[in-house]
């Protein structure tokens, strides 16, 4: 009985020491694992400890994703925090957060009870500018993101003047993101598209006219989807303009 109480203190003290030469995210997993032992970390998880050989993947529209258990979960976390952080007021829905397949979707509506432009400009609003410099203090945390900024506009007739319209608008906006989100601590090397959509693209189950097609979208995809997507036409979407990295 005694040899066996040693073998297994042994035991223990090994894993101990494996435990502690592991890097974080090991550890994270671990813990996880402890608290609550009886699910995944998300339902798509295949194991306790994610690696390149063990991920979690998604299949969409021919798109192939590979995205890990830690790194989903990092996602979740950034959720939670903007929403704590934007969603003061729920009666307020300046915000949607939707994690998908592609990544973490953020879209920043621009309601007339609680505007994020000047009507019909690309200039920010006091309350706008907090909500991007908050957005961009948060997502600067976490440089393993590459993120993708899209204007959009409703279906009416809001623009600049008569040599501006809902195409300039739009992508003037996401423009104007990028520059107050870059200027709160996200680096130019995440941004890798800027796009301009005009009302092409509504929000599913609203009509084009809805002024909550109005907002800015925020798409954070990781290093691995961004990779995974290199060589893959995107079919699904309509055609966007250069990155433009002038200030």
């Amino acid at each position: 009985m005694a040899y066996a109480d040693f073998t297994t203190a042994m035991m223990a003290l090994f894993l101990c020491l494996w435990l502690t030469a592991q890097d974080q995210k090991i550890k994270d997993a671990v813990e996880r694992a402890f608290r609550n032992p009886f699910s995944s970390v998300t339902k798509e998880s295949v194991g306790l400890i994610p690696s390149k050989d063990a991920s979690a993947t998604f299949q969409q529209h021919g798109k192939f994703q590979s995205v890990s258990a830690v790194e989903m979960e990092t996602m979740r976390h950034l959720s939670e925090d903007l929403s704590k952080l934007l969603k003061p007021d729920e009666n307020v829905s300046t915000l949607r957060i939707d994690l998908t397949p592609e990544g973490l979707n953020i879209n920043i509506f621009d309601r007339a009870h609680k505007p994020i432009f000047q009507p019909g400009t690309a200039t920010f609003t006091d309350y706008g500018s907090w909500v991007f410099s908050t957005l961009g203090w948060e997502i600067s945390r976490y440089s393993t993101f590459r993120l993708e900024l899209e204007g959009h506009t409703e279906s009416k007739t809001e623009s600049g003047g008569d040599d501006h319209d809902q195409w300039d608008l739009s992508t003037d906006r996401a423009n104007a993101a990028r520059r107050i989100l870059v200027e709160n601590g996200v680096l130019m090397g995440q941004i890798s598209k800027i796009s301009g959509f005009a009302d092409t693209v509504p929000m599913p189950g609203y009509a084009p006219t809805d002024e909550i097609n109005r907002r800015v979208t925020v798409l954070l995809r990781l290093k691995e989807s961004v990779d995974a997507l290199t060589n893959t036409p995107d079919v699904d979407r309509p055609t966007t303009v250069p990155n433009d990295n002038s200030n």
